[in-house]
């Protein structure tokens, strides 16, 4: 058919339109002007001062109940300076019809669930039957305030996140970030000609989010191929080579989720073996367990995961992907807390360094969430005993055995620093002790819990990230074992990269002064680094592989539940 003939079609059948919207024929801004030039949006424009009084006054009430989400007062400063500035008048709508940019926008948020979104958050199934009723002049008010409120949410919430990461109590902010949303939708959509390539410009800049949006976007695309059966749970793990009646689906899900390469011949029967073995530890590699083949409880119950489960993780990383600083001075230290793991990054924002750590306790002493510059690295450290730990730990260990800081290379000191006591414990010294009215550090050496380097970031949480003597705990795979700080796997190798701004201080250099250099030895660093201590259950590495792992802190169900709330979002 040919472009005059479609186009004469489509202006004599107003449902020929609709199924056209229906399906997503509108692809763009140009093909959408040449569809109502000639449709029957082709009449005369609403009455402009009924129109213009009605948007004043909705913007105003700071409320839309055409809206899924009707309250947006926290967004009628924006709306007010948007309108003010052309005086009232529909910025969507020309002739009564809604003009291209209009168009364009709705189209991507009746797709924001492919930026990590909820399309219903900003009425995703609602625009195609308001799409028809923009003549009279109260739907084309509403009409135009309620794409104005929708697009000033999504360029919002795609930018910097839907909630504010102090909302629960992070040290980060994205107060910095915050677009002038009035100017921006104003200079940007309004008259744009490409107003997709505008709106994905406000996406965080790092490969590791788009990285993540392209599995998330995967992961939807997987919904509809998987039939949800679960996997039987035997009493006892499945070795391989022993019969399993679940082979069938686990073959299906491993070949779905690309652990099972499509080639690989797996035998008849339900006998668990071969290729299928393999396809279960790639699994457990990806999610955070042992790589070992068994068919254990754990493992089960990640393959039982629900795919919609895995696509609610990523778009929670992806929320928290937009509360990260966008500039660095230097490349950032960045740990994540469920992953237990640490990277550096290169001016070029790959992986410079990458190890194990060990993190928080949960439930008791779990690591926080925020950012803040590394300043100095102090080798052969003392550690001072947090005042919970020795009310707590030390304290009722000393009471049970008078020799126990002696024996632990620890000593009592005044909170001017002289050394009470590096011997056993006499009733004043405990009495005083249980008072709080005196410090007990453990000496530097290879014992000490901070093991032989400390690097420092100064912050209002005490949390710092150091070595450790206990290695052996590096090898598990679940490491939350501290009392907050990070204890790192490779100390010296992140203490030299720290460092590597103050030539003197090579590897061998480091690794000298942690074993035999001088005690309580602090080292500035001649360029503060920042350090982003960070929380994502999902993480999709360089080379496109998809990593799940436990929300350890729950910090994933606090966001579900504050989205799950709908608008306005605690700001």
């Amino acid at each position: 058919m040919s472009c005059s003939l479609f186009i004469h079609f489509v202006s004599k059948s107003k449902p020929a339109l609709i199924w056209i919207l229906r399906v997503g024929l509108v692809a763009n801004a140009a093909v959408s002007v040449g569809l109502y030039h000639f449709t029957t949006y082709g009449v005369p424009g609403a009455n402009t001062s009924e129109v213009t009084s009605l948007v004043r006054k909705i913007t105003s009430a700071g409320r839309l109940t055409d809206l899924r989400w009707p309250d947006f007062s926290d967004y009628r400063i924006q709306l007010q300076e948007f309108y003010e500035s052309v005086s009232y008048s529909p910025a969507w709508i020309r002739d009564g019809k809604p003009k291209p940019q209009a168009l364009a926008i709705i189209e991507a948020l009746q797709e924001a669930d492919f930026d990590g979104l909820n399309a219903g958050d900003y009425d995703g199934s609602r625009w195609k039957e308001r799409l028809l009723q923009t003549q009279q002049p109260e739907a084309a008010a509403r009409f135009d305030v309620a794409l104005t409120v929708c697009v000033m949410r999504y360029i919002s919430d795609r930018h910097i996140g839907r909630v504010n990461p102090r909302h629960f109590k992070f040290g980060l902010t994205v107060e910095s970030k915050k677009y002038d949303l009035a100017r921006f939708v104003r200079d940007r959509l309004v008259e744009s000609r490409d107003v997709h390539i505008a709106l994905e410009e406000v996406d965080p800049p790092f490969p590791g989010y788009k990285r993540a949006l392209t599995a998330q976007r995967h992961y939807l695309k997987l919904l509809p191929l998987d039939d949800g059966e679960k996997l039987p749970m035997p009493s006892k793990g499945i070795d391989p080579r022993i019969p399993y009646p679940g082979t069938a689906r686990l073959k299906r899900l491993l070949r779905l989720l690309g652990d099972l390469p499509s080639e690989a011949a797996v035998a008849s029967g339900d006998i668990y073996q071969g290729p299928l073995v393999e396809g279960v530890k790639s699994f457990q590699q990806r999610h955070g367990l042992t790589p070992d083949g068994l068919l254990g409880e754990q493992t089960l119950k990640q393959l039982n995961t629900p795919l919609t489960k895995r696509v609610e993780q990523l778009r929670l990383t992806l929320e928290r992907w937009r509360w990260v600083p966008e500039e660095f001075a230097v490349p950032p230290v960045v740990v994540n807390i469920p992953e237990f793991r640490l990277r550096t990054l290169d001016d070029k924002g790959r992986i410079a360094l990458a190890m194990n750590v060990i993190v928080g306790k949960a439930l008791r002493h779990e690591t926080p969430v925020f950012e803040k510059e590394m300043r100095f690295v102090v080798f052969r450290p003392y550690w001072n005993v947090p005042p919970g730990i020795q009310r707590s730990e030390i304290v009722p260990a000393v009471q049970r055995d008078r020799n126990y800081l002696a024996k632990n290379n620890y000593e009592v000191i005044t909170y001017g620093g002289q050394i009470v006591t590096s011997g056993a414990i006499t009733d004043e010294v405990l009495a005083d002790l249980r008072a709080g009215k005196l410090i007990i550090r453990q000496r530097p050496g290879p014992t000490n819990a901070l093991g032989l380097v400390k690097l420092m970031f100064p912050n209002e949480y005490h949390v710092y990230l150091h070595s450790t003597p206990a290695q052996q705990l590096f090898s598990k795979s679940r490491r939350d074992f501290s009392h907050g700080c990070v204890r790192v796997e490779k100390p010296a190798e992140l203490a030299a990269w720290a460092l590597s701004h103050n030539p003197e201080w090579t590897l061998e250099r480091v690794q000298a002064a942690m074993e035999r250099g001088q005690d309580n030895w602090q080292v500035n660093l001649a360029k503060p680094i920042p350090v982003l201590i960070l929380y994502g259950t999902a993480v999709v590495d360089e080379t496109g592989v998809v990593h799940f792992f436990d929300d350890l802190y729950g910090h994933d169900a606090d966001l579900e539940n504050v989205l799950a709330k709908g608008y306005p979002y605690p700001s």
